[in-house]
């Protein structure tokens, strides 16, 4: 028995139940907090425990840079923390104010596909081909399916703003992907996240300045699972994915959250699922596929061949942007 193949196999299952799930823990915690408050909220737990895990591992190893000493980890840490852990975490739990748990998880599947468009404007030596082209084309189609823009309403500006979050998630990761660091990942992670919860309450107490909240028992249990459950453990188990089995493999977790999230929101919150946001799913999964359909290829001659270089490895014919992995041509 392939032991490490099974826990590698466990470990995706649970990330997709974790990130699936915080979509219906999000949706639960806005009844009661403002949207962009309940985000800031989150990372306050979130960063305090990431900052002292990395901090404890710059206590025992001598090795582990555990905060940003060069001007270049400052940058870094500040666009991560303002647009990916600030701007796009508004922009989400804003918007799904508007849309089922299962839409703004379809609607953010969407990122692997619009990050390699920025990555061929701001990256070097990257190109694209006319199947890319017709893979991205594809998933935007996707996503007006998803937003249903013939019955123009709260859903549709939800969906809208899911879109901008996922833009914004794209460019973000490709500008630090730009920032030469030789700071640990965990540690941009934990930074980056203290950032984002300043940037977020500046945000809230400028929208709103400073509500009074009542939260209610649920709502506290939300606000618990997306800091200690969905951020912290979840981003434990993407490191050791990303690590053990690549980056093309792990993010294909993106394609598997929107079932969990659209299954838990009629479960437990019993969310409709329509076949809007089934169609425009599946049409989003089609771009991908064009998307990265050398790629996969590759993939699959990797595994029939398992001397040659897979994807997520050394190999310097490819580049990987915030963990999606791309071939150079």
């Amino acid at each position: 028995m392939n032991v490490a193949r099974y826990r590698n196999t466990v470990l995706f299952v649970l990330l997709s139940l974790i990130w699936g799930s915080s979509f219906v823990a999000i949706e639960t915690g806005l009844r009661a907090f403002p949207p962009v408050l309940f985000a800031a909220l989150r990372y306050d737990v979130a960063s305090a425990v990431m900052l002292a895990v990395v901090a404890g591992l710059g206590i025992r190893r001598d090795d582990f840079q555990w905060r940003p000493a060069m001007r270049t980890d400052w940058l870094l840490v500040v666009i991560g923390g303002v647009f990916i852990f600030g701007l796009y975490l508004a922009l989400i739990f804003t918007g799904q104010q508007y849309v089922t748990s299962g839409v703004a998880a379809v609607v953010l599947s969407l990122k692997p596909v619009v990050t390699p468009l920025f990555a061929v404007t701001l990256l070097p030596n990257e190109r694209f081909g006319r199947l890319q082209v017709a893979g991205v084309l594809i998933a935007l189609l996707g996503v007006i399916v998803v937003a249903n823009p013939t019955s123009l309403g709260g859903g549709t500006v939800g969906v809208g703003l899911l879109f901008v979050a996922a833009l914004v998630f794209a460019v973000a990761s490709v500008l630090t992907q730009k920032i030469g660091t030789t700071l640990p990942t965990l540690t941009q992670q934990a930074w980056m996240m203290v950032v984002g919860a300043l940037f977020l309450h500046a945000t809230s107490a400028v929208i709103r300045g400073v509500p009074s909240v009542s939260p209610t028992p649920s709502a506290l249990v939300s606000l618990a699972y997306l800091a200690f459950v969905a951020s912290v453990v979840g981003y434990f188990v993407y490191f050791d994915l990303l690590e053990r089995i690549g980056a093309s493999e792990a993010n294909l977790v993106n394609y598997v959250v929107p079932v969990v999230a659209t299954l838990f929101g009629w479960l437990l919150l019993g969310e409709p699922i329509t076949d809007s946001t089934i169609l425009g799913f599946l049409v989003i999964v089609a771009g991908f596929i064009l998307l990265k359909w050398a790629t996969l290829k590759r993939g699959v001659v990797a595994v029939r061949r398992p001397s040659r270089s897979v994807p997520g490895g050394s190999s310097s014919d490819t580049v990987v942007v915030s963990g999606n992995v791309y071939y150079r041509r």
